[in-house]
């Protein structure tokens, strides 16, 4: 039988926390509610979890303190953050403690569950063209993440640090749709304009440095992100 994925809900409204709770135990994941910060804290230390999603406005801690010490324990979790504001600056602070996403409330329980699905393939990538975490297969290429090197046989073509994180973002996401919004936040921390057109720039960088195998596509998803094809 396949291991459930735990999850850990910090969430102060009780009403909230249990529909959620029956929610997404009823989509097949197993989760253990906690009513404030330090009870969150105290059972993250006692149980592994493969995911967090924590309200930013809680009694006795609040959500980014949570994450903080989460942080110290654990740097690569993933942590969706719940919010009842829609501020910029609490979005941004929230991404630089390491948030994989956030949502306000209030939202749709069906978009909590897609925004957590699209975490989890990228954490357990699944795709047949990865060897292992920090390398990947594309077609004639390989993909060194951690040295930024694209290898195609004798040559090698060193990416900049944009270029490798939005590269190994497509490939974690191979023939899925890496989100557009996803991929701002990620990477530049803010998908405003101006940082869309700078991704844009680098998908068609990307593509180049690609196009010696005919059987890799990045192509753009109409209203949603790209989507990187190896046939």
């Amino acid at each position: 039988m396949e291991e459930k994925t735990k999850i850990l809900l910090a969430e102060d409204d009780i009403n909230l926390g249990s529909l959620l709770t029956q929610y997404l135990n009823a989509k097949g994941f197993e989760t253990d509610l906690f009513a404030d910060g330090e009870k969150a804290y105290d059972g993250y230390m006692k149980k592994r979890y493969d995911i967090c999603i924590l309200d930013v406005m809680m009694p006795k801690k609040d959500g980014f303190t949570l994450a903080k010490e989460i942080r110290l324990t654990n740097t690569k979790i993933p942590i969706i953050f719940l919010t009842a504001k829609s501020l910029k600056e609490d979005v941004l602070e929230g991404f630089k403690i390491g948030a994989d996403d956030y949502i306000s409330k209030p939202f749709i329980m069906d978009e909590l569950l897609f925004r957590i699905e699209a975490i989890m393939r990228r954490v357990n990538d699944s795709s047949e063209g990865k060897p292992n975490k920090d390398t990947y297969i594309l077609g004639i290429y390989q993909f060194d993440v951690n040295k930024q090197l694209l290898h195609k046989g004798d040559t090698t073509i060193k990416l900049t640090t944009k270029e490798s994180e939005l590269l190994a973002l497509l490939c974690a996401n191979r023939n899925n749709i890496l989100e557009r919004n996803y991929a701002l936040k990620a990477i530049w921390k803010d998908d405003n304009y101006f940082n869309a057109r700078s991704m844009d720039v680098y998908i068609t960088k990307l593509r180049k440095h690609v196009s010696d195998d005919p059987t890799i596509e990045i192509i753009n998803v109409h209203g949603k992100g790209y989507k990187l094809i190896i046939t």
